[in-house]
């Protein structure tokens, strides 16, 4: 058994901690909001409110008394400027040092890479043109460059499960563009899957792409999502411009996963 902490309890944090506590593992969990700490306390989840400012991290010690870390706080677009959030992940790696945290697993995203018209895997060079994706990216840089910790990196593609409904996303709207591109989606089921694994065969480091290996077109996917939300279907434009497939199955080979939710069509039909 492990002790892992998680800073960032949000949508796939406290999913991927309520799983590892039901098989044992000791969790320490953050969150910024006060309320919550109770809520994570039920749980059975060790909680910690910790607040990242610029020049400042005010958390608990203890915090980083673990065997692995695990990052999972998204810079909001538009929202959290650029160099600000590189330095608050920055202060997390320095106490993660100071702690002798010997594993580090930073929760990125597929937006490091571009629509280049073409397939992606864990060693295609990543080129972002969305500002959360040079951050990122930028990030992953800062993070792979230390020393003092092995940096494992996971990137997911498109969040999808309870709370995060596809139907709604383009549901009645009209001339949606890019109709026949395909989607890079993942289920929050996978999210902590993949997560687990990583740490059942300790195969720190590298890079794992999060994304289910069924790319159906977003005018097949989201219309069926829409209609089994019970939401008028959105209408897409009949054209494929830019587009990307993420692939992950160096990740699954190195890891011996087989993804939960690997048929979309499936999963919209008995969801």
């Amino acid at each position: 058994m492990m002790t892992v902490s998680i800073l960032g309890c949000g949508w796939f944090g406290i999913h991927f901690a309520r799983t590892l506590v039901a098989e044992g593992h000791t969790v320490k969990g953050s969150t910024t909001s006060e309320r919550k700490l109770p809520l994570l306390a039920e749980q059975g989840i060790e909680p910690f409110l910790i607040h990242i400012r610029p020049g400042a991290l005010m958390v608990a010690p203890s915090f980083f008394r673990c065997d692995v870390l695990v990052i999972t706080i998204p810079p909001r677009a538009g929202v959290t400027p650029a160099g600000e959030y590189q330095a608050a992940v920055a202060q997390v790696a320095a106490l993660a040092k100071q702690h002798q945290v010997p594993q580090v697993i930073f929760i990125s995203s597929t937006a490091v890479f571009s629509d280049l018209n073409g397939h992606v895997q864990e060693d295609t060079v990543p080129s972002p043109e969305s500002d959360s994706g040079k951050i990122l990216l930028a990030v992953e840089h800062m993070l792979q460059a230390e020393t003092d910790f092995t940096t494992t990196i996971v990137r997911f593609g498109g969040l999808v499960g309870p709370g995060r409904d596809p139907g709604r996303f383009f549901a009645g709207k009209k001339e949606v563009p890019n109709g026949h591109a395909p989607v890079n989606l993942i289920h929050q089921d996978d999210c902590t899957g993949l997560c687990r694994a990583i740490l059942k065969a300790k195969a720190f480091g590298g890079i794992v792409h999060g994304c289910a290996p069924d790319h159906p077109t977003r005018q097949a996917f989201y219309r069926q999502a829409s209609k089994r939300a019970g939401l008028e279907a959105p209408v897409f434009v009949e054209e494929l411009t830019r587009w990307k497939i993420v692939e992950g199955a160096q990740s699954q080979s190195r890891l011996a996963y087989r993804y939960q939710v690997d048929d979309w069509q499936a999963w919209l039909s008995r969801s």
